[in-house]
């Protein structure tokens, strides 16, 4: 049961599984010696023969020395086949999910990735570094020992060997039921991390509105359902041992058997049948072991249909273009829908400036974001065009459109480890002073050097800040990336007045050199933006300034009224507490 796939995925590992079953075989020729030597002493002392000690104790040191060096490189060369095999194949998949790109989870769960690329590599590596040595070498055993044999009894010698397929056969009908019960066992294995993942992810929300036991009770029908088919999986591996040994036990007895009757009719020596027996089990351990290796096939192979299918998933265009020095950043008449039905964009045009502020508002659900979506190159299917310079957006490199174009969202994703840790990977060559200007310039530095300064400890996701100094901490990180253009995305949403406060200082402050996109509900954060575009229902309703807007545009005139009241509200309301 061998994969082409599988070969091909990882070709440099086939070389170490040569290796392994070369020094197998390397060992089974030192017991054989060692066999020869212990039949012949044995028949000598029965026979009163010449049990021939300088010889015999030669070749039984050669066998067990022999098999000793032997046993010790194949275990190595099966450990380096089973380290590229990890190696390679994870390299594959991070690789495949850069290709693909952010939209990547549309296809497949990240939970089944995360899967996949632990137990799914692990079954591989037992799938290389045990099933294919063995697969070769209980082929080449039984056919070696023939030869050893059939000089000595022919009839004994073809016994075994008739056998040994027997095996096979019993692992061919075991197939057939595994096969369907490991793929099952697969997808209800995928299925339970991607929901264990999604309810740990929303564990606090699941505990506001009291909803954690349902889901608990939900969990543990899933895992019930994940253990039957678990000791499904283990009940067929543990009757298709049993079957295999009766098969092996068998077969073994039977070799036994003729080599006895022969010895007992005067056509084989005694020597030869003590040599038969001692060897019989021989020709049956190796295809006995690959048996027991055979569940370990089977999931590597199901393992593997999830990784190919990964890895063929359509990949978006290639893209080559990169962007022009100055160039600015611009949509024309583009219309976009996420299903194909209905349109969250209609005919929008805007231009981002080349240097200063430039704002997008209106209500939620109104567009804003899939603008920044589609500024930033994460989506493809629109019509229109969505420019940088003269060149389509659609058509960059990716990584060259990344270094140009920074984008800082409502939920920036923070590294457990430290503050330091975290902003080098906007720039891996900033200097400590580069990073204390960033936090500075985000309002960041005079709590650090509270604690400790670049070297501040964060926990998963910065769990250890406030909502405002995550967000803070997220802009100065974006500021090392030092890009010619900014989008920030709602990137004072869900954050205190004082933060908010800061982070637009910094944002006008970046506007002063920098091209600089804010989308944006709350119209107050723009008020100085030199164009401001509103939308509305995915239309753009009305372009210009604030003052402008206020005089031409009744849209943008009654967001700003609404929200107007609602601070005076507020304000109200909090001088009266």
């Amino acid at each position: 049961m061998m994969d082409k796939r599988l070969l091909s995925l990882v070709p440099g590992a086939m070389r170490h599984v040569l290796l392994t079953v070369a020094w197998q075989f390397a060992g089974l020729i030192s017991n054989v010696c060692f066999v020869w030597a212990m039949s012949w002493v044995l028949a000598a002392l029965v026979e009163g023969g010449d049990a021939r000690p300088v010889l015999c104790g030669a070749l039984m040191a050669v066998g067990i020395i022999g098999r000793t060096v032997a046993t010790r490189m194949a275990a190595r060369t099966s450990f380096e086949a089973s380290a590229d095999v990890k190696r390679v194949t994870r390299r594959r998949i991070y690789e495949k999910l850069l290709r693909l790109g952010p939209h990547y989870a549309d296809d497949i769960a990240t939970a089944e990735v995360v899967q996949l690329s632990v137990e799914g590599c692990d079954q591989l590596e037992t799938y290389f570094g045990q099933y294919l040595p063995q697969l070769f070498y209980s082929v080449l055993a039984p056919v070696t020992l023939f030869f050893v044999v059939a000089p000595i009894s022919l009839a004994a010698a073809v016994v075994l060997l008739v056998c040994v397929p027997l095996i096979p056969v019993v692992i061919v009908i075991i197939q057939k039921i595994a096969k369907r019960i490991l793929a099952k066992y697969w997808d209800q294995y995928a299925a339970l991390g991607d929901n264990f993942l999604e309810n740990l992810q929303g564990l606090s929300t699941l505990k506001i509105y009291g909803a954690d036991a349902a889901r608990h009770e939900q969990m543990n029908k899933e895992a019930e359902h994940f253990r039957e088919v678990t000791m499904a999986v283990l009940s067929m591996q543990l009757n298709s041992i049993i079957v295999m040994d009766i098969v092996a036990l068998g077969g073994a007895a039977a070799g036994i058997s003729v080599a006895l009757f022969g010895a007992a009719g005067g056509r084989v020596s005694l020597f030869g049948a003590i040599l038969i027996a001692l060897l019989s089990a021989d020709f049956f351990i190796p295809m006995r072991q690959l048996g027991s290796y055979f569940h370990v096939a089977m999931n590597g192979m199901a393992a593997a249909d999830k990784i190919f299918r990964l890895l063929e998933l359509p990949e978006p265009s290639e893209r080559t273009a990169h962007p022009e020095p100055g160039a600015c950043l611009a949509i024309r008449n583009v219309s976009f829908s996420y299903d194909g039905q209905r349109e969250v964009l209609h005919d929008v045009s805007l231009d981002v400036a080349k240097v200063g502020l430039t704002a997008v508002v209106g209500e939620s659900g109104s567009g804003k974001s899939t603008i920044a979506t589609l500024l930033a190159g994460a989506e493809d299917g629109y019509t229109g065009d969505v420019c940088l310079g003269g060149t389509q957006v659609r058509d960059m490199d990716r990584g060259a459109l990344l270094g140009y174009v920074t984008t800082v969202g409502s939920a920036a994703f923070l590294f457990a480890g430290t503050v330091r840790e975290n902003l080098l990977l906007a720039n891996p060559d900033a200097s400590d002073e580069m990073m204390w200007q960033a936090l500075e310039f985000s309002a960041l530095a005079d709590y650090l050097r509270t604690q400790e300064g670049l070297d501040t400890k964060l926990e998963a996701q910065a769990a250890n800040l406030s909502g405002g100094q995550r967000q803070r901490l997220a802009l100065a990180r974006a500021l090392l990336a030092n890009s010619p253009v900014y989008i920030f995305d709602e990137a004072t949403s869900n954050i205190d007045a004082e933060s908010e406060e800061h982070i637009m200082q910094a944002v006008h402050g970046l506007a002063r050199y920098k091209a600089v996109l804010v989308i944006s509900h709350r119209l107050a954060n723009v008020t100085s933006a030199q164009r401001i575009y509103v939308l509305d229902q995915g239309a753009v309703v009305g372009a210009g300034t604030h003052a402008e807007l206020l005089d031409t545009c009744p849209r943008y005139r009654e967001l700003w009224d609404a929200q107007q009241d609602l601070e005076k509200y507020g304000e109200v309301r909090h001088e009266a507490l």
